[in-house]
């Protein structure tokens, strides 16, 4: 495999015959994810005729015979490594800036010995984002697709910017009035049309659907699309590698859309029907904001599908989505593993990036303080025992988001004392 560095960025030069510029992947097809309802992959979907997301299925016994763990080993550990389980057909498609594996980080001061975080802040635009953007677009370049809309809360309409300006598809996004300024800045700065709209990200969604229905662009919100979910997935499959093909007792995941969670269960059912890992499962946490809780008020109600949650609020951004295309997906995937839907209030969002931050020197994003603090409460609560090994999910670097002001100013033209420094 051939490969070059060109602008900081990872590009695959040549692959194996399997992704080569005229031979297909293995996908098969599509799936409804509620009817099983099977659809034609090479052509342009949004929801099922059910209304409910498409799930990217292959033929997985051909992809065992072409690639073995071993020989998984000897490549570069980008995403792209995983390119037998990716749905895009043809090298000259890929679109990339770098989309390195990212790293297990100990935290064992603010969490405890057997406590890691994948830390997604290390991605491009800084945010695990990218993971299922950069599938998105590279899917939407090869179907033909030149103009693309997403209501965003704000890191995946910066990933969205990044990756569609670089293959020059135009694209529009809308974000609510109070997103972080930083992420609106940062999305126009990266060549897109950025509107502030006056309510939540499912306001913005409808304004997308409206334009989508008269044919204005191509809709590309949270799993409106089939292939966010297959770059979302690789974070199951980095989890598996990285742990020696065996996966952790429990994963807290920070759920507003769920689509992480989503692919990473299905990155687990497919790399065991590889014969890659075996049948046991992570317990699934899915943790959300008390003051946006859809998922935790169903799974409580013992409910399938989550109901609006109306007046959402809460410092984690990034998970404040009143309502779910995939919840019943999100639902299944946390009852199935035996795991359970968190709810944390922004006080101990806050203090537990804080903790994180000056007991051991990793920033979270608030999305990511949530599943510390959900972790911690876990841990009183009797939920996981502090032997186990679990993964917390910090989705973005916490450097995109305000932090605490910092008082201190010296005069260095006065006597200074240094004792009170």
């Amino acid at each position: 495999r051939a490969l070059c560095r060109r602008t900081g960025a990872l590009e695959l030069v040549s692959m194996n015959e399997n992704l080569s510029a005229d031979r297909p992947t293995f996908v098969t097809h599509l799936e409804c994810s509620m009817t099983g309802e099977r659809y034609e992959a090479d052509q342009l979907h949004n929801l099922s005729r059910a209304g409910r997301p498409l799930l990217v299925r292959y033929d997985l016994d051909a992809v065992g015979t072409a690639l073995s763990r071993d020989q998984l080993a000897t490549r570069e550990t980008d995403l792209w490594r995983w390119r037998e389980l990716l749905p895009v057909r043809h090298t000259r498609d890929i679109v990339s800036l770098g989309e390195i594996e990212t790293p297990l980080i100990p935290v064992p001061k603010s969490g405890g010995a057997n406590v890691l975080v994948k830390d997604e802040g290390r991605l491009p635009t800084g945010s695990f984002k990218a993971r299922g953007l950069v599938m998105a677009v590279a899917m939407a370049k090869e179907l033909g697709v030149k103009r693309i809309a997403m209501p965003t809360n704000g890191n995946a309409g910066a990933a969205l910017a990044a990756y569609a300006t670089r293959c020059g598809i135009e694209t529009i996004v809308f974000c609510p009035e109070d997103t972080p300024e930083i992420n609106v800045r940062e999305i126009q700065a990266q060549g897109a049309r950025v509107w502030r709209v006056n309510g939540l990200i499912d306001d913005c969604g409808a304004i997308v659907g409206k334009g989508a229905a008269e044919g204005r662009w191509f809709d590309f919100s949270t799993l409106k699309e089939p292939y966010r979910i297959e770059g979302k997935k690789t974070m199951g499959l980095e989890l598996a590698a990285q742990l020696g093909w065996r996966l952790p007792r429990a994963i807290f995941y920070p759920t507003g859309g769920g689509t992480g969670l989503i692919g990473m269960w299905k990155a687990f059912d497919e790399l065991e029907r590889l014969g890659w890992i075996g049948s046991e499962r992570p317990r699934m946490y899915a943790v959300q904001a008390s003051g946006c809780a859809p998922i935790v008020r169903a799974f409580e109600a013992g409910e399938e599908h989550a109901e609006r949650w109306e007046d959402a609020h809460t410092v984690a951004a990034g998970i404040r989505v009143p309502r779910a295309v995939g919840d019943f997906l999100i639902l299944r995937a946390v009852r199935e593993s035996g795991g359970k839907a968190l709810g944390v209030g922004d006080p101990a969002i806050l203090r537990a990036v804080d903790d994180c931050a000056r007991r051991d020197g990793l920033l979270l994003c608030p999305e990511g303080g949530a599943t510390l603090a959900a972790y911690k409460q876990a841990l009183k609560d009797g939920e996981v025992d502090e032997d186990e090994e679990v993964v917390l999910f910090n989705c973005a670097t916490g450097l995109k988001y305000p932090m605490p002001e910092a008082h201190n100013w010296l005069d260095r033209h006065a006597a200074i004392d240094f004792d009170q420094l």
